[in-house]
């Protein structure tokens, strides 16, 4: 197969450390019942010597001891482009997300890096005209996406831009590979997604986010982007990527849950698999990936923390657009305080783990958080 070279059947596998014999000596278990060797444990105390109630007493006290941290920079803002000039397009099955034109994407983004949120990721609302069978107008140097990013670089200075990988938004049958019938193909499916991500880091996309699912589509962009000068362009691999049913305002968002032919059970994973997460991330980082997501993430928080544990590697989590739609309709109707939970649900994934979130709330909370 022609375009992209094949990762080496003799290279080291990164496996995860829980795979690995350990070597250590049995040691007792504490009073706890825990095994001393696999990390603190805490001997419980006794009341009332020992009061857990004192280091809640207030709230420089519960700052002092608190366990994690949350700010603007552990926050990337999930944004939908779309075609026009001064567009605000709202997402209807998304609360107060909108569809922005390029030139208020720039607005956007430069309103984000004021916040102090570090990235941006871009997702193209690709019109029906520019779709077709094999995806070709994912690998257009002038693209809907790719004008984006080159309108972020050239006006908003200290801003990381993250493009999805993915042949979805241009199929005409919305799914993230070439079909042949029925089956996506997988090995032809990399030749285009190679060429999508050269033109993604043409355009000056600072992180490469491949969502697709195709095996050893990490090592084949890694070599092309090395091989074409572009060494220095992150990957983000979208590692543990469920065949979740929270995608839905998402298809919507980007326009393609009407071209949908069939589901993606086929090449996203099994909800029910955990141990795949693993063979998934360590495979990703063997082939070069410098990041890896778990998406879903708040049902999945699990894996986070299992990858996590395991490879203790830059790991991120994405807040998919059902989850965000969940919690904010809810806000919206009262039922939930939005001020208390939006920023313990982005707690939540900072102690699974979670080096970063992906949540379409991103602008919000670091709103909240500055305030």
């Amino acid at each position: 197969m022609s375009g992209f070279r094949s990762v080496s059947n003799t290279s080291t596998i990164f496996w995860p450390i829980s795979n690995r014999r350990s070597t250590r000596r049995k040691t007792p278990l504490c009073a706890t019942g825990g095994d001393v060797t696999q990390g603190p444990i805490a001997f419980p105390g006794r009341f009332p010597t020992t009061r857990l109630r004192r280091n809640r007493r207030s709230p420089w006290a519960r700052a002092l001891v608190s366990e994690n941290t949350l700010t603007a920079g552990d926050l990337i803002w999930p944004v939908f482009v779309l075609e026009g000039d001064g567009v605000r397009e709202p997402v209807d099955s998304m609360p107060g997300v909108c569809r922005l034109s390029v030139d208020q994407l720039v607005e956007a983004a430069r309103e984000a890096r004021d916040l102090g949120i570090p990235a941006i990721a871009l997702f193209p609302n690709t019109p029906q005209d520019h779709k077709s069978a094999d995806g070709a107008e994912a690998t257009n140097p002038n693209n809907l996406v790719c004008r984006g990013i080159a309108a972020i670089k050239a006006k908003v200075e200290g801003l990381g831009v993250m493009v999805d990988v993915a042949l979805d938004p241009y199929t005409t049958h919305g799914h993230d590979g070439v079909m042949d019938g029925e089956e996506i193909l997988n090995d032809e499916t990399l030749d285009v997604l190679i060429r999508q991500a050269l033109v993604q880091a043409q355009a000056g996309c600072d992180i490469i986010s491949p969502s697709d699912m195709m095996d050893g589509r990490i090592g084949a962009i890694r070599h092309t982007l090395d091989d074409n000068g572009f060494a220095n362009v992150s990957i983000m691999a979208y590692s543990s990527k469920y065949a979740s049913g929270f995608y839905g305002p998402f298809r919507d968002a980007v326009g393609s849950s009407g071209n949908l032919v069939g589901d993606k059970q086929t090449y996203q994973m099994d909800p029910a698999n955990s141990h795949e997460a693993l063979r998934e991330v360590a495979f990703d980082l063997d082939e070069g990936a410098d990041m890896v997501m778990v998406k879903p993430g708040m049902p999945y928080l699990d894996i986070a923390r299992r990858v996590k544990d395991s490879f203790g590697v830059p790991t991120f989590a994405y807040q998919v657009s059902g989850e965000y739609a969940m919690i904010e309709g809810a806000c919206r109707n009262g039922w939930l305080d939005r001020d208390k939970v939006w920023p313990e649900a982005m707690m939540c994934f900072k102690r699974a783990g979670c080096d970063g979130v992906l949540t379409y709330a991103a602008v919000e909370i670091a709103k909240r958080l500055k305030a």
